[in-house]
């Protein structure tokens, strides 16, 4: 089954998408894993933020998924905010009208950025959020708290913008909105996080479409030297690390005149997992 893609109204251009968090999901099943793992608070979480760390990637079926979290509840603890286990996230992405940002990570560029505003609805956070991955293969991460999500550019965000970002904020417009629904593991030793993201959603002003059953988990280390028994279950359920990025998904799947040869095999390799298909290379 391809992902689905609706048609939104003029009137609900740009707006904030509505926080449907089970249209797409059925989570019963991560529900009752996830209360396995010992809990851990957002201010003990962030007392090590791994804004500097080396990033590993992984896509699965929720099934999948759920086989790995049976086996690592002795390994990590997880963040649990406002009682909640799996929690919420809204995510809008910044872009020029070119996409010069989109062209950086699909052409691969070794050096690129991305620009976002991401809320934490569980906790009513939200940071205007500028992530660098380098050529060094590290990524980096500067965020400013802001009482409100940035829904549009305003001179504080440009002027603050100006200090992490080397292009120029005044070309950047509101590009892709983002949904999904997040666990976090938090490792015992102190040196890793795992983000486990379901339900994941994508908006333009006009377009949305949704992934069923695709689970995409990110390992975040401060060195890879650090024990992962996440990394070891991937090994052997034989889930291999492979590159994705939301944003360049969404764009893919949402703007008709963008290039896209570079994000084909990716959508075919997805199609694959939402039909059920075991795909492991």
């Amino acid at each position: 089954m391809k992902p689905q893609t609706t048609t939104k109204t003029q009137s609900q251009a740009w707006s904030l998408p509505a926080a449907n968090w089970g249209q797409y999901l059925q989570p019963s099943r991560l529900e009752t894993l996830a209360q396995r793992f010992a809990p851990i608070s957002l201010v003990e979480m962030e007392a090590a933020a791994l804004l500097n760390r080396t990033d590993t990637k992984f896509v699965m079926s929720e099934t999948q998924l759920g086989r790995v979290l049976s086996t690592l509840d002795q390994e990590y603890s997880m963040l649990v905010v406002g009682g909640r286990r799996l929690n919420h996230y809204r995510t809008l992405y910044f872009d020029t009208p070119s996409f010069d940002l989109y062209q950086l990570h699909v052409n691969e560029r070794a050096d690129r950025y991305k620009v976002r505003c991401r809320e934490y609805t569980d906790s009513s956070l939200s940071f205007l959020e500028v992530k660098h991955k380098t050529n060094k293969d590290r990524t980096i991460k500067d965020r400013l708290a802001t009482s409100q999500p940035v829904a549009q550019m305003t001179p504080e965000a440009r002027s603050w913008l100006r200090g992490v970002y080397p292009l120029n904020p005044q070309a950047l417009a509101p590009t892709l909105w983002n949904t999904f629904t997040r666990m976090t593991l938090v490792s015992k030793q102190g040196c890793e996080r795992v983000t486990l993201d379901v339900g994941i959603t994508f908006y333009t002003a006009e377009r949305v479409t949704h992934l069923d059953g695709i689970a995409v988990a990110e390992v975040k280390r401060d060195q890879t030297s650090c024990d992962s028994p996440f990394l070891t279950q991937m090994r052997a359920q034989h889930i291999h690390p492979r590159g994705f990025s939301k944003y360049c998904l969404g764009v893919s799947l949402l703007y008709d005149q963008v290039k896209k040869n570079a994000m084909k095999p990716r959508m075919l390799w997805l199609e694959k997992i939402m039909q059920g298909v075991s795909y492991h290379e």
